[in-house]
């Protein structure tokens, strides 16, 4: 009988890993670790297969290296920011994501949040739940309606937003150097970077964390923006730098922001973006929803069963690892 290979599942926020179990039971062992630092990683991952991955990391050159037999490590998520990629392709290491897991909500979740704030809801909310019952302290409320909302990438989520902004009769604008004008038939008019952050009365972060990226919603970019804007991030808390929203909200350079992603994450209990009434802070739930959940947790172990039964994945992140990699694919 042939022995089973190893796969290892550094942490997983699921109650049953029966989903993994039943995809890649047939040729590999799952080991669940549910750690969140790679030296917990060793000595179980030194012999694996292949490694699932959720939040744990950041998985780096020298970790890969004490991973010699490797060939496939497969994120649930979308991002790939903890992996490092060129070290993974140096390595011949397959990196792969799963890219459409949770689409609909976080454009839903976007577009929640908007309307949320635009609409001063979870503040009315916390008013009457401390016992107020008036429209006055709300002021000013602004039609959405005619309003432009801009987007800071114009991937897959971007342009379901896009979608939904046009129903809601709004002007849609983004910024995004990969994407060519009339590319896809969805609303939209793309604009510099600096013409999104100058009109748009909303400005919605849909763009990858990438060294490029990192802080680009800094000082300077806030200055850019409208002192009536509201900042929204269903994406990556880094792609704002903290320090400088605090500094905005204090300053009224914008007039609020929505996050479901933070930076630090989670925030600490007396952290300076808590407790604003122009604020609204999601524990990065933008993703979830029982049909997402299936979706998250079937996608990274079929990326792991193609590459170990000699098939390339279907969403791999490094393509140039192609043809170099140790599972000869």
């Amino acid at each position: 009988m042939t022995e089973k290979l190893k796969v290892i599942l550094t942490d997983y926020v699921w109650e049953s890993i029966e989903i993994e179990k039943n995809i890649l039971g047939e040729i590999a062992d799952i080991v669940p670790l549910q750690v969140n630092d790679t030296d917990s990683f060793f000595p179980e991952s030194q012999n694996c297969d292949a490694m699932l991955n959720t939040y744990a990391g950041p998985i780096t050159k020298e970790v890969m290296s004490k991973m010699p037999n490797c060939k496939i490590i497969a994120r649930y998520g979308i991002g790939v920011d903890t992996i490092d990629l060129q070290a993974a392709t140096e390595a011949g290491i397959i990196v792969t994501n799963n890219p459409t897991y949770c689409i609909e909500e976080v454009a839903e979740h976007t577009m929640a949040m908007l309307l949320s704030s635009a609409r001063k809801i979870s503040f009315y909310d916390r008013m009457i739940r401390n016992g107020g019952w008036e429209v006055p302290p709300g002021k000013p409320i602004h039609r959405i309606s005619g309003s432009t909302i801009g987007l800071i990438g114009y991937g897959n989520i971007a342009r379901r937003v896009a979608i939904a902004a046009g129903g809601l009769q709004m002007n849609v604008i983004y910024s995004d150097p990969f994407v060519e004008e009339g590319e896809f038939n969805t609303p939209g008019m793309k604009v510099e970077i600096s013409e999104l952050l100058n009109t748009s009365d909303f400005i919605c972060v849909h763009a990858p964390l990438i060294d490029k990226t990192r802080h680009m919603l800094n000082k300077e970019a806030f200055s850019q923006m409208k002192n009536t804007a509201i900042v929204i991030n269903c994406s990556r808390g880094p792609i704002i730098h903290t320090d400088d929203l605090i500094d905005a909200l204090d300053n009224k350079k914008i007039a609020g922001c929505a996050l479901d992603t933070t930076d630090p994450e989670p925030l600490p209990e007396k952290h300076g973006l808590r407790n604003r009434e122009n604020v609204i802070i999601n524990p990065h739930a933008a993703w979830y929803s029982e049909e997402s959940m299936i979706k998250l947790q079937e996608g990274a172990p079929n990326e792991v069963l193609m590459a170990l039964t000699g098939r390339w994945p279907s969403n791999v992140v490094n393509k140039e690892v192609k043809g170099k990699n140790r599972a000869n694919l």
